[in-house]
């Protein structure tokens, strides 16, 4: 085989992987989101250190450069997380951290929490506060009637109920 087209690798650092994509939407962070943040920081770093001490015994330098990258990601992640703290007592509008309670055009309920990016989770119903189901019911009250555009049409939702996590 050509030289060229060859790699060689003395071992001694791994190679640096690109950075994942960072969000141009700005990171607010529910205080559940930002702790989440904070364990899987941890959690990298002290994975970056057991790899870069074992890095003399492994045979694949990858996974030290994956945890790298991830190190780098939540970093930044946590550099510009926006705290949005839930609304101190009573409140029946919808906004960033709510957990909202609505019933469709069947009389269907659905709960859904209105996270930050990183916390969203759609199988969970931890949808993101910019997606189109957030912006359809933010600042909504109880008993409001919103129009979630999808791409099958618009959907009426009503407002049922609105609790904040603490």
């Amino acid at each position: 085989m050509n030289k060229a087209f060859t790699k060689e690798d003395d071992g001694s650092t791994p190679e640096r992987l690109p950075d994942l994509p960072i969000s141009n939407h700005p990171n607010h962070v529910t205080p559940q989101g930002l702790a989440a943040l904070k364990a899987r920081h941890a959690s990298l770093e002290t994975e970056v250190s057991r790899l870069r001490e074992a890095r003399d015994f492994l045979d694949d330098l990858h996974p030290l450069a994956v945890a790298e990258r991830d190190l780098r990601y939540v970093e930044a992640r946590l550099n510009t997380a926006i705290l949005v703290p839930p609304p101190e007592g009573p409140c029946d509008q919808v906004l960033f951290g709510a957990t909202v309670a609505v019933a469709d055009e069947d009389g269907r309920e659905t709960s859904y929490t209105i996270v930050g990016e990183d916390e969203s989770d759609p199988e969970r119903h931890l949808i993101a506060g910019f997606s189109p189901l957030a912006r359809a019911l933010i600042e909504a009250h109880v008993g409001d009637i919103v129009e979630w555009p999808k791409p099958s049409g618009l959907v009426e939702l009503e407002v049922l109920r609105v609790t904040y996590r603490d």
